[in-house]
């Protein structure tokens, strides 16, 4: 039978950090108030509350527990002991040769049966306990799947929000760009090619500006169909915000995935208990011994004809030995012994890409620190050449096409880092759902790394 230690405490665990994340305040669902307007979040926080309660595929998983610890409780039930009583009572008419009788018939009866030996039984009691295991591994495979969701979600929209405040600045250095060779070409000290090249420029930010718009509403929308919530005022990225390295090498994270991942976890029990439904099912061929406890009172007798008052005690063994039954027992062991098999593949498969996918994890975040370095030389890079087109520009060094560039890069740049500095924060997360590490800890820290709009 497994050990439920490790069960329990994980239970505490989920309790810590539904409490850890405000799971006692009122419920942020995605509710219509009376005046018609949505409720609407600002925080990470207030995005995974309102999520745990809104999502349908969690609901699903924690119902699928609590059908696990009801059938884990039957088939428990099924090895304690039964106790049944049972009363009748009939208008009885006799007739004989000799006489004719007419008289009431009364028998109660109380019986207590408890199994003593069953194979089947106790098989299906462990395959019960390992179900139940297996059912909880999934529920907080789905609740890390959930929280990371929300996150990358939460970030896709801060990303999109950040490169259209980015592209609304490169819309008025470029429109202020064209003023300057509108006034030239006015003068005439510059060519209408010039002026026609900062009219495309400005039309191609415009036309980006637009794309970015799209991009903004649908990612609000996918952050709203996770967690019921409006975004409004959403917390930023810290702009001086330094997160740790990572510790440890890759093996390290690829062993962690394999001890501690959720999914895999729960293809582990799938495995122990398809093996003790392959035992239940032979368990078919065995006898099966019972323990029966009888005691009845009655006044009727063989073909209920009359006689005295009895109390009868019964004490005895009920053996019961099967011989055959037609080739269903055999058919039923092939079945469960093919299912055994699949459940092995599919503990196979999740480990592979559960490798695979902590391996990708592992190699973003290790390459994020040094690509969010380098992108931020080439922000720094990039505008010190705007600038210095720009000036060059006005000292009649450079073209307008020179200067339009250099804005275009700088920009493009800007955009870059805030893309590769929210991918960190989303790949560390994914590298902790996937080796199984990540707790609430992990998610309140990635909530103060944000602060309000604004500081």
């Amino acid at each position: 039978m497994p050990n439920n230690s490790s069960l329990t405490s994980r239970f505490l665990n989920c309790a810590i950090f539904c409490l850890a994340l405000g799971y006692t305040l009122p419920v942020l669902a995605a509710k219509a108030t009376e005046a018609g307007r949505e409720e609407t979040g600002s925080t990470l926080e207030d995005f995974f509350t309102a999520a745990i309660e809104f999502s349908p595929q969690l609901r699903i998983a924690e119902e699928g527990l609590n059908i696990g610890s009801a059938r884990r409780r039957a088939a428990n039930g099924r090895l304690l002991p039964q106790l049944s009583a049972q009363a009748s009572m009939s208008d009885n008419r006799q007739e004989t040769s000799l006489q004719n009788q007419s008289f009431d018939g009364n028998r109660y009866s109380m019986q207590l049966s408890q199994v003593l030996f069953s194979w089947q039984a106790y098989s299906a009691r462990s395959a019960a306990y390992l179900v139940e295991d297996q059912l909880e591994a999934e529920y907080y495979n789905e609740l890390g799947s959930l929280l990371t969701e929300v996150a990358g979600k939460y970030f896709d929209v801060l990303q999109a929000d950040d490169a259209l405040s980015s592209i609304a600045s490169e819309l008025d250095a470029v429109s202020n760009q064209l003023d300057q060779i509108q006034n030239l070409y006015e003068r005439q000290m510059t060519q209408i090619t010039d002026l026609y090249q900062a009219q495309a420029s400005l039309a191609a930010v415009e036309g980006q500006q637009l794309q970015l718009q799209s991009e903004l509403a649908l990612a609000q929308e996918a952050l709203y169909s996770v967690s019921g919530l409006s975004s409004d005022g959403l917390y930023r990225l810290k702009s001086e915000l330094t997160i740790p390295p990572l510790e440890n090498s890759i093996t390290y994270w690829v062993n962690q995935a394999e001890k501690n991942n959720h999914l895999i976890r729960a293809r582990e029990f799938a495995v122990r208990a398809a093996d003790k439904r392959v035992d239940e099912r032979r368990g078919a061929y065995m006898p099966q011994v019972s323990l029966i406890a009888q005691r009845q009172n009655s006044n009727l007798g063989f073909q209920n004809t009359l006689i005295n008052d009895t109390d009868t005690t019964y004490l005895g063994l009920d053996v019961t030995i099967p011989l055959y039954a037609g080739g269903s027992n055999k058919a039923a062991v092939s079945e469960a012994a093919s299912q055994y098999r699949i459940a092995e593949s599919e503990l196979r498969q999740a480990q592979l890409e559960a490798s695979a996918q902590v391996r990708a994890a592992y190699l973003q975040v290790q390459s994020a620190q040094t690509l969010i370095a380098a992108a931020e030389k080439l922000v720094e890079s990039a505008t010190l050449s705007s600038t210095a087109m720009q000036r060059g520009f006005e000292l009649g060094a450079v073209t307008s096409v020179d200067v339009l560039n250099a804005l275009r890069d700088q920009f493009r740049a800007e955009r870059d880092l805030q893309s590769t500095r929210y991918n960190h924060v989303k790949y560390l997360l994914l590298l902790k759902r996937e080796t199984g590490l990540l707790s609430a800890e992990d998610m309140l820290e990635v909530g103060s790394w944000l602060e309000a709009p604004g500081r």
